[in-house]
């Protein structure tokens, strides 16, 4: 089965200041569905409005990052900071719900500054760990007709190595090990590629091994974080192939910075499209 790829608004169509017109631009380019991290300043019920205009999914949007001047990333794992992470998940739940989407990215946070991380590594993770299950409950009520599907909670694993050295959640087996530690069936690992690569390498074992945890792919060039068949680390036609195999039906989310115009860019998905006979937008030819 082909897989179905996801426009990160956040990334792709920067020269469109806003999210319903990068959205109406990654529709007009193909994709089906589009993701972001925060829309803030943008009403849902315009974003809802743009989406179902464009017949576009909106996958996957972020909890709210806290307070950035003073250098937060998430709040998910920060010790003492429980209530403003409460409050803003369920923001987040909220508009999710009014703009039909049914993922969203529980930011981990980063290790507070002037903290060594072995020193409170022990705390982040019992506050995170109390923090999703406190997020699943959340994510179980409400009108599951609204969606059409369960809403989930996902973690991302973001490399500290070059990205983000202060951020907490780093590697899919950390991922791996708090989530079965949560024990709760709503809540699953994100796998962005670009840092997993840079973390550990061995894609393939990894994908292998974690699949039945995945609940979202995203995808970038290694070390630039451009465009797939960009020139870097990743074989991507390979990638595209096993997670074929694998069975993957979830969403592969294009979370890279377009080395020049997003859609002269796009030539890797459009090639993607063509090897499996499928027509612009990736469906099938044969039901045009």
């Amino acid at each position: 089965m082909a897989l179905r790829f996801s426009a990160n608004l956040s990334w792709l169509f920067p020269e469109l200041p806003a999210l319903p017109a990068r959205l109406e631009a990654a529709a007009a380019a193909g994709f089906g569905a589009v993701e972001a991290a925060w829309p803030a300043g943008c009403p849902a019920q315009e974003l809802r409005a743009a989406a179902e205009r464009a017949r576009v999914q909106i996958a996957l949007l972020n909890t709210p990052p806290g307070d950035q001047e003073a250098g937060e990333l998430g709040l998910a794992a920060v010790p003492g900071r429980q209530a403003a992470f409460r409050q803003g998940l369920e923001e987040a739940v909220h508009y999710a719900r009014a703009v039909g989407c049914p993922r969203i990215h529980v930011m981990a946070g980063r290790v507070p500054l002037g903290t060594d991380r072995a020193a409170v590594a022990g705390e982040m993770e019992t506050t995170f760990i109390e923090n999703l299950r406190y997020t699943a409950d959340l994510l179980s009520q409400g009108d599951v007709t609204v969606l059409q599907e369960d809403m989930i909670g996902l973690l991302e694993p973001i490399n500290n190595r070059i990205t983000d050295p202060r951020y907490y959640l780093n590697t899919p087996q950390q991922a791996a090990a708090i989530l079965e530690k949560v024990g709760r069936p709503n809540l699953k690992l994100q796998l962005d590629l670009f840092h997993c690569q840079i973390m550990d390498g061995n894609l393939s074992r990894n994908l292998e091994t974690y699949l039945p945890l995945i609940g979202h792919i995203q995808i970038a060039q290694v070390p630039g974080r451009h465009e797939p068949d960009s020139p870097g680390e990743l074989n991507f036609p390979y990638i595209f192939e096993l997670l074929e195999s694998l069975g993957y039906t979830g969403y592969v989310g294009c979370e890279y910075a377009p080395k020049g115009d997003t859609l002269e860019g796009l030539g890797w998905l459009r090639s993607y499209w063509e090897s499996r006979g499928l027509q612009h937008g990736g469906t099938s030819k044969a039901a045009k």
